[in-house]
């Protein structure tokens, strides 16, 4: 039986995991809409469903996950008709810079990537099986709509009712729909859109809505139920609620077991968001900062948890990650595999179990890297080393890392960290690595003089 429990927003509770087919787990994780580069938040989902996925193959899973791309969708058409260029120029330009930033940050490829441009007649499919079930209509302006009070579960992922939706709903101006709560499953095509948002169906002319994407995508690929399915926390509703009427009320039976959405990005405790203007570009922060530090900085909060995005947090990011590699610096493994019987994996396996928790997995890291300090144990320092990389850390060599950090402008808590470290080789009576880390301080800058009462002070050159 695993030990693996999994925050389930659905049950509203940690549940055990228990997949669908022994071995193998089937996921689905709603992907970007590809029409301008992609921002922290859009990092920090994609960086919580890695870890997931790297940890259950860690665990001996085969994992079959699938992350779509969204290409047609109305912002798409109005970039792509701004400038001048075909949407799928426009989108696979975009796709590209995506696998470019999230490859910097450590993310692995899904085994899926699938287009929904690519997956149009499975959705007509599945609208003419909603139709045939009373779940879907025509109406009079040539839109295809939900018609929502007709699924008796709607609501029951975000815990909404159909009277509490009413209640706060804005006034509709499409009066096609029979009720304001209705939403599109088919858009009747304007005549002002390029012909490649247009394809032909039984009730005309037109395009996917972005709900029935989903539904359609994840079932060609996992099939009518599957494991697990996630997403940011904005998706819950109304996305992932329509997906669940859409896919629940063509088949009859549950979409998905696991329901899980990982947290916003905060900036001065606004949601991260581009229509609020606070947002940062992947591209933007790398320029200034090395891409394992925004990983570290990402993995540090728990992927449920607000992560609050700041300069400071990120070069505290960059000294934390620093100690890591300093201790490895100099410490050679032995070359041996994981020992997953050893105390500190047990731990880290622990903390990963409950719910993917990084930040305690991370503690344990530190853990190890005070022991290796003390001890300079190969074993110790293989240890520290194999169950970082787990979650995509500590993959290079102390030493490329710590001249990139070194070329970074350095911040006061890197500095006292590294300082810090300075103390724990001298007390060690590693007076080289103490010297190198002198040295390395002084290349970025910062001056050392130490105190006869055995403090050091410092200052910028």
């Amino acid at each position: 039986m695993s030990n693996l429990k999994i925050y389930n927003t659905l049950a509203r509770d940690k549940q055990t995991f228990t997949p669908m087919e022994a071995g193998k787990v089937r996921m689905y994780v709603c992907g970007m809409t590809i029409y301008d580069y992609c921002h922290i938040g859009h990092a920090r989902m994609m960086m919580a469903f890695d870890v997931i996925y790297r940890w259950l193959t860690a665990s001996g899973y085969q994992v079959q996950y699938v992350r779509n791309i969204t290409d047609i969708e109305d912002k798409i058409i109005k970039r792509a008709v701004e400038n001048g260029e075909t949407i799928r120029s426009l989108t696979t330009r975009f796709a590209q810079y995506m696998d470019e930033d999230i490859g910097a940050l450590g993310i692995l490829p899904p085994t899926d990537v699938p287009r929904a441009t690519e997956y149009v007649p499975q959705m007509l499919s599945l609208i003419e099986q909603l139709e045939a079930k009373g779940l879907a209509y025509k109406a009079d302006d040539g839109d295809v709509n939900y018609a929502v009070r007709n699924f008796p579960g709607y609501g029951k992922l975000s815990r909404r009712s159909l009277d509490d939706l009413r209640a706060g709903e804005r006034v509709d101006v499409n009066t096609g729909k029979r009720d304001p709560l209705d939403f599109v499953l088919w858009k009747a095509s304007k005549e002002s859109e390029p012909d490649e948002a247009k394809w032909d169906s039984k009730w005309g002319s037109g395009r996917p809505g972005w709900h029935i994407e989903c539904s359609a995508m994840s079932c060609a690929l996992l099939g009518e139920q599957f494991d697990i399915h996630g997403g940011g926390q904005d998706l819950e509703f109304p996305h992932h609620e329509n997906e669940i009427a859409q896919s629940e009320g063509a088949f009859g039976h549950p979409m998905v077991n696991y329901w899980v959405h990982n947290g916003f990005v905060r900036v001065d405790n606004e949601k991260m968001s581009k229509s609020l203007g606070n947002f940062f570009t992947i591209r933007d922060v790398l320029k200034k900062y090395d891409a394992e530090v925004l990983r570290f900085f990402i993995l540090r909060a728990h992927y449920r948890s607000p992560l609050n995005y700041s300069d400071a947090h990120l070069d505290d990011a960059r000294g934390a990650l620093t100690r890591l590699y300093t201790a490895l610096d100099g410490v050679a493994g032995d070359g041996k595999d994981l020992d997953w019987n050893e105390a500190h994996a047990k731990r880290f396996a622990e903390a990963m179990d409950d719910d993917f928790n990084t930040p305690i997995a991370l503690a344990v890291l530190f853990d190890l890297a005070t022991e290796v300090n003390k001890t300079k144990a190969p074993e110790l320092a293989r240890q520290l080393k194999r169950l970082a990389a787990v979650i995509g850390l500590l993959e290079r060599e102390p030493q490329a890392f710590l001249q990139a950090a070194v070329g970074e402008a350095m911040s006061e808590d890197a500095i006292v960290a590294a300082i810090a470290d300075r103390a724990a080789a001298k007390k060690a009576r590693d007076f080289a690595k103490s010297d190198k880390i002198r040295a390395d301080l002084l290349a970025a800058g910062i001056v050392l003089e130490d105190k006869p009462d055995g403090t050091t002070n410092w200052r910028r050159a």
